[in-house]
């Protein structure tokens, strides 16, 4: 017999479930606040069930989660890269990020990525499959414990693409915000997609408060389709429309992520085209100098060229940071860890 994942279940799913095995439907909340609040790891642990209620949710569930494998802590910035094992022996990668305004993880949303972006290591060995909102709940949650520190923000921007894996994103964003559990703002996480339309479409119809995140890393489509794939399915002008759009409806700000790619992408002539794009759009530019990859002939920009890239850009009206580098001592880029682990198995 095939265990239910409770972690999974959302709060009405819960009820019904107890309703199945004869319980009444408070009990429900009860096991909701233990999983999502409390955040044990055992049925043993609720305390305030009967032995033979916690019995029998031993027999017909499980409590599924992630096995932490390696933890590394940057000596510059006190970043913590995570690499976690899955049930099915799959691996993923997290990141906990400490900023002035507190602590925000980087979880995975696949096992790998099928994208192909050209300068991430994530999708080099393509995608394994797809998590569940427990095991998206489960990297929140297994930093919180190791750090001892309450976690402020989840940015979905590990391994994988978010919306590729739309529903089981929703429903994590949803359970993160329940009231009754962890009680996440929904300000204080942010999507990155690399550009599926239709599903940004989808997206902005949830009425979510996140912020979207948008990779675009290219002015126009001849250099974005060099280096994204996906850009071949979804032309830039379609998701600048896509983009547009959802900030209309959502009243929401997209950030624009733009990867910083030595003689490819961070030109003057790169810059202005950009600006000239977005300066009509509620949205801001994040400028990241990219981390070099091995298997990958991308190096990234000087820094004075990704400072003269942001001047262009912030003197034609369009918002922009440049991203401040966290655990470069520890590899803490996407992808980096999890495939230095694959090759040595």
């Amino acid at each position: 017999m095939t265990k239910i994942d409770l972690k999974s279940m959302d709060f009405e799913e819960l009820q019904l479930f107890m309703a199945e095995l004869n319980e009444p439907g408070f009990r429900g909340k009860q096991v909701f606040e233990w999983i999502h609040k409390k955040q044990v790891t055992s049925f043993d642990e609720m305390t305030n069930l009967s032995k033979s209620l916690r019995e029998k949710l031993q027999q017909n569930a499980t409590l599924g989660g992630v096995e932490m494998v390696r933890r590394l802590v940057s000596q510059m910035d006190g970043t913590r890269k995570y690499l976690f094992a899955l049930e099915n022996d799959s691996v993923i990668e997290s990141v906990l990020m400490k900023y002035e305004h507190g602590n925000t993880v980087c979880i995975s949303t696949q096992a790998g990525c099928r994208m192909g972006c050209r300068f991430c290591a994530s999708t080099i060995d393509g995608v394994e499959r797809n998590l569940s909102p427990g095991e998206m709940l489960s990297q929140v949650y297994e930093i919180q414990r190791d750090c001892g520190a309450h976690i402020h923000g989840v940015v979905l921007m590990g391994s994988g693409e978010p919306l590729d894996n739309y529903e089981n994103v929703v429903k994590f964003i949803r359970l993160i915000n329940h009231p009754e559990g962890q009680n996440m703002g929904q300000r204080h996480i942010t999507l990155s997609t690399c550009g599926l339309i239709e599903k940004m479409y989808l997206l902005e119809q949830e009425h979510f408060q996140i912020t979207l995140a948008v990779s675009l890393h290219a002015p126009n489509d001849e250099i974005r389709k060099k280096i994204m794939p996906v850009a071949r399915a979804n032309p830039m002008d379609r998701l600048l429309a896509a983009c547009f759009n959802y900030t209309e409806k959502t009243k929401r700000r997209i950030t624009f992520e733009y990867a910083m790619m030595q003689g490819v992408n961070d030109s003057d002539d790169c810059a202005r085209e950009l600006a000239g794009k977005l300066q009509n759009m509620l949205c801001h530019v994040n400028l990241i100098p990219i981390n070099d990859v091995k298997e990958r002939d991308y190096t990234k920009s000087t820094d004075e060229r990704v400072k003269r890239f942001a001047a262009i850009l912030q003197r034609s009206g369009v918002e922009t940071t440049i991203r401040r580098k966290l655990g470069s001592d520890i590899d803490a880029a996407c992808g980096q860890l999890r495939r230095s682990h694959l090759k040595s198995k």
